[in-house]
């Protein structure tokens, strides 16, 4: 499995879009230091940026990534290779580089400006943490939708359906539910739908860091009401991370199912 990590890994590494995927956020990271000297006000803006832009670009280079692969794919399993290794290493290959783009697009200009002297570095590192898992759910979902839709129109519909469903739809719905039950007390319901969706959960746990209780919205004031801020980002950690889980363990189970 670390063979074809790696050689997924180095692949997309040399890609053109993952470079342009770096020097992207390089360049708005260095801008936002250039025109705002608040560095939490900076956070605020990369962590909208980050919760929009990482989920789209893992889902489509995790489907993109699959579709243009199968062929090696193919080759792969007439090898005396398990499949879970072949699907696994591929995934954490579109991950990690994904990932490591991220770090150093946006830790970059950090370290230039010297952020990590300052009092926000806690923060910062949030943010970073919560951008490579956000890249690790997206990416495996894709490469899981890929695998399991031969099609690719319907792949790449799914997968910008999902995107725009956890990114947009979801909030709209949550907040018409409150509005229509807001008689009756619905806080442990928000708290446990916000965590069906892990941009959601992701806003909540950077908001929570930096505690700004005006930008929390009602599930993230929910969460610092009745968990408490230390208590509250300690589960959206852990929920996060059994997000990470869900995708990896799909694509191994469907792979050792699929008939190719």
């Amino acid at each position: 499995m670390i063979r074809i990590l790696k050689y997924s890994f180095f692949d997309l590494m040399r890609s053109r879009w993952t470079l342009v995927y770096c020097a992207f956020y390089a360049l708005l990271t260095l801008a936002l230091f250039t025109l705002n000297a608040d560095i939490s006000k900076v956070i605020i803006t990369l962590m909208n940026v980050i919760l929009t832009l990482v989920p789209l670009i893992a889902l489509i280079f995790g489907v993109i990534f699959y579709y243009n692969s199968r062929e090696f794919i193919e080759l792969l399993l007439s090898q005396p290779i398990r499949r879970s290794e072949i699907f696994i290493g591929q995934y954490l290959g579109v991950a990690l580089s994904l990932s490591l783009s991220l770090l150093i697009g946006v830790g970059v200009p950090f370290l230039f400006y010297g952020i990590f002297m300052s009092e926000e570095i806690f923060n910062y590192l949030t943010l970073l943490l919560v951008g490579v898992i956000l890249s690790m759910i997206f990416a495996g979902i894709g490469f899981l939708i890929a695998l399991k839709f031969q099609n690719k129109i319907k792949g790449f519909g799914l997968a910008i359906f999902i995107w725009l469903f956890l990114a947009v739809i979801y909030d709209g719905i949550l907040l018409l539910l409150l509005a229509i039950f807001s008689d009756y007390p619905l806080e442990k319901l928000a708290i446990s739908v916000s965590m069906f969706n892990p941009i959601d959960l992701s806003r909540i746990l950077i908001l929570l860091k930096l505690d700004v209780s005006a930008l929390m919205g009602y599930t993230g004031a929910v969460f610092q009401k009745f968990l408490g801020s230390t208590m509250g980002m300690t589960i959206a950690i852990g929920v996060l991370f059994i997000w990470v889980l869900i995708p990896l363990l799909s694509i191994r189970q469907l792979s050792l199912k699929k008939d190719f």
